[in-house]
């Protein structure tokens, strides 16, 4: 009988070495820089707003979401970054977090998606790119099934930004869709209601699975001052649609709590009648192992310029249970690195771009340089892909690529036909895919490398990530080619402008990516990943490991 044997990948550091020392000086800076930034962020609009939502005796969005979580130090945050560096209305307000936080976390050990309103900043409300924010996580549980828990604490649109949340395919009414379609599909949906709960806020619990509304907590269509302005009625919210309205009368929440506190235990139980992670099930005899070598070696591994060269084998080794590893088909297409190993005990398989000088297989007096989609890497990332997607195996790219060759000998080959051939692959593969965006992602080979517009269930970037068609001063040269020597101040702010539109927090703000991460954090989102998509026994096809197809290609 067939069977993977695992190998040791990667091999002890000098961490005194001075170009390590460089790189994680560097890189330490960058990180600190990131909890800065997050640390921000998590404030909201600040102290004051937050005593407002005591002196209603809530809890914060943050607090419900710690509550809820079996441990808030494990709880992965989605879209943070959204809306970072904006500001909206004729006051220019800022909107942390786009007003709403999404995270993952686990719930009675089951992993589930939180979709939590921000209710120190406007009460909640909806600003520009809260709805995509919404409707993203709501993707995530979608493709992956696991259960969806609203904590709801909303005052509708932020009205003078309404005309970029209310009209678009994407705007706050393709939320109720997804509710519709998440509850169309099985997947549960538990809602919380813990405050305003107006308007679009009031349509989204609706489907829900169950519905819980504390005694402060009111869902209607329209507030009070509406009401009293169209209809001349002098009532409060809490008169129109409280929990006494909706549970005993117009049954549309199931149970009424007293407080914040009750509300996430209730929510809580509600997870725990679900069925167990079965992720112990499909990890056999082997648990989970954390890796051979430190994870906190990533930041001298990782170079701190984007043209220097390093060994993608040392970054996946700390990423990956005990270092073990199968490699597929090494001796070809040497730019690329397939293989299969386990995350958490789980099967997946890893697809990632080297960065070293390799021997061209055709001349063995040239030498190729990594990081670029050659005929032969191309072929090896097709093949392999399409065995896991054949075996069910949860798939990881890991991108670091400047694009395709060009030239002669590329088009000569075909590989514009062999690029298609895997564009084809990872548009319809039903195999799970996560992408990390370790540093580059450029031109086409972020699309053939399973990039955002493909689909994958996550895309998180690290802080050095860089995402663009080029590099700013190699697309400046294209843009400014026939004219180069009347134009070198337009040359050099061009490429100005592309360099800062490669920020990673710019991708972040525009959800071009799902989250900045530190890299002792990447094995966290990959361990989230494989559990997320081994948890159920029965919502995707998963092969048993003695009939993959993978042996079809071991000789």
């Amino acid at each position: 009988m067939p069977k993977i044997i695992l190998s040791p990948l990667g091999s002890s550091l000098d961490t005194n070495d001075v170009i390590f020392k460089k790189n994680q000086a560097f890189m330490l800076a960058k990180e600190e820089l990131l909890q800065k930034n997050r640390a921000n962020i998590q404030r909201g609009w600040g102290e004051e707003y937050a005593k407002r939502v005591k002196a209603k005796n809530k809890l914060t969005a943050q607090e419900r979401i710690d509550l809820l979580a079996d441990n808030k130090e494990e709880i992965l945050y989605l879209n943070t970054f959204v809306n970072f560096g904006l500001n909206f209305g004729d006051d220019k307000k800022t909107s942390p977090n786009a007003g709403v936080i999404t995270a993952l976390a686990k719930v009675d050990n089951k992993w589930v998606v939180i979709i939590a309103n921000e209710n120190t900043i406007a009460s909640g409300s909806w600003w520009p790119n809260t709805p995509q924010k919404i409707i993203r996580a709501q993707e995530i549980a979608l493709t992956s099934g696991i259960p969806v828990i609203y904590l709801v604490d909303c005052s509708g649109l932020f009205l003078p930004e309404q005309s970029k949340t209310y009209p678009g395919k994407y705007g706050a009414g393709h939320i109720f869709k997804m509710n519709s379609l998440l509850s169309n599909k099985g997947i549960v949906q538990i809602a919380g209601v813990a405050g305003d709960c107006i308007a679009g806020g009031g349509y989204m619990p609706i489907i829900s699975d169950k519905v819980f509304m504390t005694e402060s907590a009111y869902m209607v269509i329209a507030g009070a001052a509406l009401i009293s302005q169209a209809k001349s009625q002098n009532i409060s919210s809490h008169d129109i649609g409280g929990a006494h309205i909706h549970v005993h009368i117009s049954n549309c929440a199931d149970e009424r709590v007293p407080n914040d506190e009750i509300l996430i235990e209730k929510i809580k139980a509600e997870i725990k009648k679900l069925p167990s992670s079965a992720n112990n099930y499909y990890r056999g005899q082997f648990l989970s192992s954390p890796p051979k070598y430190d994870q906190s070696e990533l930041l001298g591994l990782l170079p701190s310029t984007p043209k220097e060269s390093y060994d993608i084998r040392q970054i996946i080794a700390r990423l990956i249970d005990d270092s073990l590893f199968y490699e597929y088909d090494k001796d070809s297409g040497q730019e690329i690195i397939c293989g299969l190993t386990k995350i958490s005990g789980l099967w997946v398989g890893i697809l990632a771009n080297c960065q070293d000088l390799f021997e061209h297989p055709n001349n063995p007096d040239k030498k190729r340089p990594g990081g670029i989609l050659y005929k032969e890497g191309v072929s090896k990332l097709s093949r392999f892909s399409r065995i896991l997607n054949d075996d069910g195996v949860p798939m990881i790219w890991l991108q670091d690529v400047s694009g395709f060759d060009v030239g002669l000998e590329a088009e000569k080959q075909g590989l514009l036909s062999y690029g298609s051939n895997l564009i084809y692959g990872i548009s319809t593969y039903t195999s799970p895919m996560m992408t990390i965006l370790l540093r580059k992602a450029s031109g086409a080979g972020y699309y053939a490398m399973a990039g955002m517009p493909y689909d994958p269930w996550l895309q998180i970037a690290t802080t050095v990530s860089r995402l663009a068609v080029m590099e700013g001063q190699t697309l400046a040269v294209g843009a400014f080619n026939t004219k180069l020597n009347a134009d070198l101040e337009k040359q050099k702010i061009l490429a100005d402008k592309i360099e800062s539109d490669m920020d990673p927090y710019k991708a972040a703000a525009q959800m071009d990516i799902d989250e900045i991460v530190a890299l002792s954090e990447l094995r966290k989102y990959l361990c989230s990943f494989s559990e997320v998509f081994y948890q159920s026994t029965s919502f995707r096809r998963i092969k048993n490991p003695r009939i993959w197809s993978i042996f079809d290609h071991i000789a």
